[in-house]
């Protein structure tokens, strides 16, 4: 073998190395994947999202994909003929675009389905309505009512850990029934953190279209890689987040607070991003930890 040849080997061999600790500690753990945005509309990066969750699955983990699917959404009301409209993030979905949802996200569902059994992992994709996962109740916007969009009121994680146990990768779609059997979408962030929560997730990992948190969005400098879940509320109470990041930041608080041990914010748009924080030393994104693990 030449020089160069032997180079090459020996620093596959490094990074198979320093993943060791981590597949050593996250033996058997839980860890929810909320999978959406780019990640999901580009073709190789959801071949490369579903490579890096299988990984997980073959090496000892636990993982549990929850996904959204609301650019395809937007792109089949519009084949209808209906223009999709939004409230502070959430879609305002009547009973017409309810079913179109339900259509897109089953069928999203159903091939991320095919896509991780292709690898040799064999999942199952099931909604917020099967089992009793997820019940919800309607959600308002600022008091409007916006349509048959919930808000998660229990989880009963059971189908999930029955999956777990007989070794499939569970795969979840955002919808979910409320006490009179009515269905409802809903906000994919909200469900992944709801999961997450009910499972007592190790992580929860976060694929967005940003890089991660900045304490300033136009100062590249401020790029934030780590901070615990009071620092996060103290960026939120000061008026440092806005957009779409600040209900998914609210999220992350609300799962460290809820028992999950550590929430990641990535850049879906990175091939491997999942595999780059959770088995290398330096990570990419942003990590949130709870206040006592944030005390040195």
């Amino acid at each position: 073998m030449q020089g160069k040849q032997m180079d090459e080997v020996l620093k596959k061999a490094e990074v198979l190395i320093e993943a060791l600790p981590y597949i050593q500690h996250f033996n058997r753990k839980i860890i929810v994947v909320k999978y959406g945005g780019s990640a999901m509309s580009n073709a190789q990066l959801q071949k490369n999202v579903i490579k890096d969750v299988t990984l997980l699955k073959l090496v000892g983990f636990k993982p549990i994909i929850v996904h959204g699917g609301g650019k395809e959404i937007s792109n089949w009301v519009k084949k209808v003929g209906k223009e999709s409209q939004f409230v502070n993030g959430l879609r305002v979905t009547d009973a017409e675009t309810m079913e179109i949802a339900e259509m897109v996200l089953n069928k999203v569902n159903k091939n991320l389905v095919s896509m991780v059994q292709e690898l040799g992992v064999k999942a199952v994709g099931v909604s917020g309505k099967d089992g009793g996962l997820l019940q919800v109740e309607k959600k308002y916007a600022d008091g409007q009512d916006i349509g048959f969009v919930g808000e998660i009121t229990k989880v009963d994680p059971k189908v999930l850990y029955d999956l777990l146990e007989k070794d499939f990768l569970p795969i979840v779609a955002p919808i979910g029934l409320d006490d009179a059997f009515q269905t409802y979408n809903i906000n994919a962030d909200d469900a992944a953190c709801a999961v997450a929560k009910a499972v007592g997730a190790e992580k929860l990992a976060f694929l967005t279209d940003i890089e991660g948190l900045y304490r300033d969005i136009n100062d590249k400098a401020s790029f934030i890689s780590r901070l615990t879940a009071s620092q996060a509320q103290e960026l939120v109470s000061g008026g440092y987040i806005g957009g779409g990041m600040l209900p998914k930041l609210s999220n992350c608080i609300n799962a460290i607070r809820g028992g999950v041990n550590r929430v990641h914010i990535l850049d879906g748009r990175i091939p491997h991003c999942l595999l780059l924080e959770i088995f290398t030393n330096e990570g990419i994104g942003t990590a949130m930890i709870s206040d006592e693990e944030g005390v040195v």
